[in-house]
């Protein structure tokens, strides 16, 4: 008996050294959750009463516990390398089904799909064109490489100015070369629906009624109709036209692209004393734009950014949770999949109920505590060496017992 309730002793202790020794390996691989081993002391089974004096007949491993505790957060270079702060598992699915891992070393494999160093690809809720994400849908992060689509000029807003004390134009009619035929002028762009660039200029007039002006406009230097009247009230407010609204004619750009049919706003301007002032001129409009980066927020949101200024939504992070992560069945590479034990599934977005923050250009580190498991490997060592020495000692009893005459 003495030998049998020592091997198992040995074999324990030989387990808790290989879990130890597992953590210490991987104290610097990203995404790892070091396990400890659990014990449990054995009794033979009979109908004995509760007066047993009946000795145990040794030790077993109950289970290898898997701890999910948070990690170290690293920053990095790349805007790829995610980190969990808080609860939850990036979800990647390959040819076998879905897997979790708090790994977030990603890359871009050459379908422009966002995958880890297994192909595993990360999992995402799919953008609507409405707005906002389909979170009753997964699939695969694609990153968008071709360029931004240009946007037609069709509206803008005009803030300025115009001084009240100004003089009627000594020359007249208008002419948009003549400066003599307009008080003042301003610029903005504006582009038409194949991306080009081009310049809306507005000229203001003086009338000879107080409180009124004409605004025309020219498109790289072409007049869009005539003149539009701004009139003002006593106290500086436009009150003409309604709403502050002008709409000027239809513009055919000769790069062949469609007609420009432009609303600008003069709604927020002014007439008061003092000198003619531009505060904002802006327009709807954009080029064509190539991608620049990719920006991923601290809700998982995935953002193309490119050189026109648009950013556009390519899906948000779908992350993973369980009611028992200890259940999950470990797979490698700091992957893991689920089980029975582990329960089913749940979904959501980060940052919301039991789902941490998402940080971009970051890696979390193992959550290994190399002071804890060499302790451990000290502890584990002496309970190894003293079921040995036990093995000895019972093997000297023996032979006490059989050199007896």
């Amino acid at each position: 008996m003495t030998f049998r309730i020592a091997l198992s002793g040995l074999n324990a202790a030989s387990t808790d050294l290989n879990v130890t020794a597992n953590n210490i390996a991987n104290s610097n691989t990203t995404g790892f959750k070091s396990s400890r081993a659990e014990f449990a002391d054995v009794f033979a089974t009979g109908a004995l009463d509760f007066r047993s004096t009946q000795v145990g007949t040794g030790v077993r491993l109950a289970s290898i516990s898997q701890q999910f505790t948070q990690g170290n957060v690293a920053f990095t270079d790349s805007n790829l390398d995610l980190a969990i702060t808080g609860e939850g598992f990036f979800t990647l699915q390959d040819a076998s089904g879905f897997v979790y891992t708090r790994n977030g070393t990603f890359s871009v494999d050459r379908e422009g799909m966002v995958v880890n160093s297994q192909n595993q690809r990360l999992q995402v809720y799919p953008s609507l064109a409405t707005g906002g994400f389909n979170t009753g849908v997964l699939t695969d992060l694609r990153l968008q490489t071709a360029q931004s689509a240009p946007n037609a000029t069709t509206s803008g807003d005009v803030l300025i100015n115009l001084p009240a004390n100004a003089a009627v134009p000594a020359v007249t009619p208008f002419n948009p070369n003549d400066p003599q035929t307009y008080n003042h002028t301003t610029s903005t762009a504006v582009y038409d629906s194949l991306g080009n660039l081009s310049t809306a200029t507005f000229f203001f007039m003086k009338q000879p009624a107080a409180n009124e002006w004409n605004v025309a406009m020219t498109i790289d230097g072409t007049q869009v109709g005539g003149q539009f009247p701004l009139n003002f009230s006593a106290t500086g407010g436009l009150v003409t036209p309604a709403g502050g609204e002008v709409t000027f004619p239809s513009y055919t750009p000769p790069t062949g692209a469609q007609p420009l049919n432009i609303t600008f706003d003069f709604g927020e301007s002014t007439q008061y004393g003092g000198q003619f002032g531009v505060s904002s001129v802006t327009q709807d409009g954009y080029s064509t734009g190539r991608l620049t980066t990719i920006d991923i927020n601290d809700t998982g949101v995935v953002f193309a950014r490119f050189t026109n200024g648009r950013a556009v939504e390519l899906g948000q992070l779908a992350l993973s949770n369980f009611p028992n992560p200890n259940g999950l069945r470990q797979l490698g590479d700091t992957t893991w999949a689920e089980t029975f034990s582990s329960g089913n599934v749940i979904r959501g977005e980060a940052g919301s109920a039991s789902f941490g923050l998402i940080q971009s250009g970051a890696l979390e580190g193992s959550n290994v505590d190399l002071t804890k498991e060499l302790v451990n490997m000290i502890t584990a060592q002496r309970a190894f060496q003293a079921n040995a020495q036990m093995i000895t000692t019972g093997d000297q009893i023996q032979q006490t017992i059989l050199n007896i005459r």
